[in-house]
């Protein structure tokens, strides 16, 4: 029997209209500014000719350069404190029950929730009276990388629990279960039954994580202390003198970071999901 193919409707057009629309609105700025990165005029939105001198100029400048490598090590330092914090979290309220668990949940969405400024306000108070407190005893201590760490564990920790708390609801409690009945303990149950099928949501949880570390601006600026400055908040300081190329070649670097980090995601989604053993019905 053969079959016709109807033609669109009016509805299904505007629909794809609108799709169109929507990412051209999301992307057609990326893309002007990838663009402009390479161009050979120091007016932003003027194009010059091609260059790669502002991705030069990006990599000689020191104060740039050190900004970087401080947002690499906040980035890499509070994603693992914030997965094993996160994880742990998303487990205790979705595997048990206790005590003021609607509390702990509840306080757990709130950096979620807040503004960023008041997120920021909040670690500027906090690190300022743990300061003074620990020079009262005589502990000399001042703002820097670890305040900045610590400050992006505190929202990162909620972004990373509601990912893997996800996957954990979703999840069949009969396998483990079955584990446990063939004589497995918790911790090879654990490892060999539950961290497999959570492990995507960790992942996906670890890159949320290290992408706001990598863009926050607002909390760093409170946290930070001499020789803390991240590259957000250095490209934010440069903005506020003038708007040159070189901020668009940063730009881009920072958006190639994050394209390459889903990259990574997916190719490791995908080797899991090729190696996962596909059950025979013979």
């Amino acid at each position: 029997m053969t079959t016709i193919a109807r033609p669109r409707n009016l509805g299904s057009r505007l629909l794809g209209l609108q799709a169109a629309l929507v990412y051209a609105f999301f992307y057609l700025p990326i893309l002007v500014l990838v663009i402009f990165s390479f161009s050979d005029d120091r007016l932003v939105g003027r194009w010059g000719g091609f260059t790669l001198g502002w991705y030069e100029a990006f990599w000689n400048d020191q104060e740039l350069t050190d900004s970087l490598w401080v947002s690499l090590q906040v980035a890499a330092s509070s994603t693992v404190i914030s997965v094993v914090l996160g994880t742990l979290a998303a487990f205790s309220l979705e595997r048990f029950r206790f005590r003021g668990q609607r509390v702990f949940d509840a306080l757990l969405y709130l950096p979620i929730i807040i503004p960023d400024v008041t997120m920021g306000i909040m670690m500027l108070i906090f690190f300022s009276e743990g300061i003074d407190l620990l020079d009262s005893v005589g502990i000399e201590a001042s703002k820097g990388i670890g305040t900045v760490t610590l400050s992006h564990i505190a929202f990162n920790i909620s972004f990373v629990s509601v990912v893997v708390r996800a996957r954990l609801s979703g999840m069949d409690t009969n396998l483990e279960e079955a584990a446990m009945d063939l004589y497995a303990t918790r911790w090879q149950t654990f490892w060999r039954v539950t961290f497999p099928q959570i492990l995507p949501g960790i992942i996906g949880g670890a890159l949320l994580a290290i992408t706001l570390s990598l863009d926050d601006v607002v909390v760093t600026q409170f946290s930070a202390g001499p020789g803390a400055t991240t590259l957000p908040v250095r490209v934010f300081s440069l903005i506020r003198k003038g708007v040159t190329p070189i901020i668009n070649a940063v730009s881009v670097v920072m958006l190639v970071a994050s394209l390459l980090l889903v990259v990574v995601s997916l190719i490791v989604g995908g080797l899991r999901s090729s190696s996962t053993p596909v059950a025979n019905d013979d």
